[in-house]
């Protein structure tokens, strides 16, 4: 993935935030499903949809706390462990 920075008139700017908010999504997957919407309607600039693959997830361990607790952990600043 390439990092590049952009420039945004202040109030596109502002609508966006809402929307990655609203969504509950970073600004920058705001921009990059705007970006291949756009390519979309350019079927000369479209890619192959299997160019990228997510990397594979990784072990992470078992879960430290209840199922039904870890919204409220993740919400809080009470660490699990000591």
């Amino acid at each position: 993935m390439k990092r590049t920075q952009v420039q945004i008139p202040e109030h596109l700017y502002k609508k966006l935030k809402e929307l990655a908010a609203r969504e509950e999504i970073s600004l920058a997957e705001v921009i990059r499903r705007a970006a291949e919407y756009l390519l979309r309607l350019y079927p000369e600039y479209k890619q192959a949809e299997s160019d990228w693959q997510p990397p594979e997830p990784k072990d992470l361990g078992q879960f430290l706390i209840e199922d039904s607790e870890w919204r409220i952990k993740a919400n809080t600043n009470n660490r699990i462990l000591s």
